[in-house]
């Protein structure tokens, strides 16, 4: 590692649990190996296995990192603010416990805030292996569509990401500098700043549309821009080591509980209508959990002609374990108490009809 010791650390990293623990070794060590400028860094672990908090235990204490662990499952944006009431630096960047960073992003995003002044600066993000090959995103664009028929105005979000499923190498002349209406969380730098003029991450969003609602605030309540720094690249992994010890909080972390209540609550804090960027949400609810854990299973089933019954029933099954799992945790803490009840509005198809989708689009 070449950190440089002479100049005080003006970022500092925070590391938040994603969807599961098992990527914890590869990507810190990534961070300290591949970091070329002066950080300090917080590690949140929000439950992780006992084999992974000795080994977070042992690195903090060789790298004198802080390390705070909860003995329970946590929200990304719940460990987020978590990590943010340590930081005492100018900018943080949060990033997530399964990211792998390319040398001299974290040198090319701070050089990139302080050039542009911006509020929020995302790294360029690609997805799985061979590392930093295949873009998951750019950045993007994201706005609020004031519309009006008939004396009735209403508001409609749009979302448009910018880049994906590009290779790196073959749109260099694309790899700059760029405004843009957001950015990813699986890595992004913050002006400390912001928060202090408009509060901490907002917990009531549980699982997802947190990326664009922190976007939403730097823009619309801070007055402040957004930048995707193309020349700073991270690659998200999602697959395909997956322990067994990530499945309860995997199922959590992408339940049908959480994500309605999070869809539920950015609708109402932007005041927008409940139209096709919403429907078509509702309707993948569960895709990930189907792509993790039940796809392999249904697929390996031996007798073709019962196939069908075994994947509706397989679905059914798990999908009412789910529910009854979020319930539980939620009635145990109190910050997710207001998922219960709103899987119970989820407005999917029937099993027989979901059809998970299976492109790079479906993991962000």
């Amino acid at each position: 590692m070449e950190v440089s010791t002479n100049a005080k650390p003006n970022v500092t990293i925070v590391v938040v649990p994603r969807e599961r623990f098992s990527y914890t070794r590869e990507s810190l060590e990534s961070i300290y190996q591949d970091t070329t400028c002066p950080f300090e860094l917080v590690y949140v672990d929000g439950g992780s296995p006992k084999y992974i908090r000795r080994y977070l235990q042992a690195q903090a204490q060789e790298k004198q990192f802080k390390l705070i662990r909860t003995n329970h499952y946590i929200s990304p944006n719940r460990a987020r603010n978590i990590g943010l009431s340590e930081v005492k630096t100018k900018y943080v960047v949060f990033i997530d416990n399964d990211v792998l960073v390319k040398r001299g992003w974290l040198t090319s995003l701070v050089k990139s805030a302080e050039e542009t002044d911006a509020m929020v600066v995302g790294t360029l993000t690609c997805l799985d292996k061979p590392l930093h090959e295949i873009i998951h995103n750019g950045g993007g664009e994201t706005y609020i569509d004031v519309r009006e028929n008939n004396g009735k105005v209403t508001r409609h979000g749009v979302q448009n990401s910018y880049l994906e499923g590009r290779r790196v190498n073959k749109i260099p002349e694309q790899l700059t500098l760029t405004e843009c209406d957001f950015v990813e969380l699986h890595c992004a730098l913050v002006r400390t700043e912001l928060f202090e003029k408009t509060g901490p991450f907002d917990e009531e969003l549980l699982s997802t549309r947190e990326h664009i609602d922190l976007c939403l605030t730097a823009t619309h309540k801070a007055g402040g821009k957004v930048y995707c720094d193309r020349q700073s690249i991270v690659t998200y992994i999602t697959g395909p080591h997956f322990d067994w010890s990530d499945v309860t909080y995997f199922m959590l972390r992408w339940s049908d509980a959480w994500d309605m209540a999070s869809f539920e609550r950015f609708r109402q804090k932007w005041g927008l209508e409940e139209d096709w960027y919403f429907e078509k949400r509702y309707y993948r609810l569960g895709r990930r959990r189907y792509r993790s854990l039940l796809r392999a299973a249904i697929t390996r089933f031996p007798w073709k002609e019962h196939k069908p019954w075994f994947a509706n029933w397989l679905k059914s099954t798990e999908r009412m374990v789910n529910g009854w799992m979020s319930d539980i945790y939620a009635l145990k803490h109190s910050y997710a108490r207001h998922s219960i009840g709103l899987r119970k509005k989820q407005k999917v198809k029937d099993t027989e009809n979901f059809k998970p989708l299976v492109t790079s689009s479906s993991v962000s």
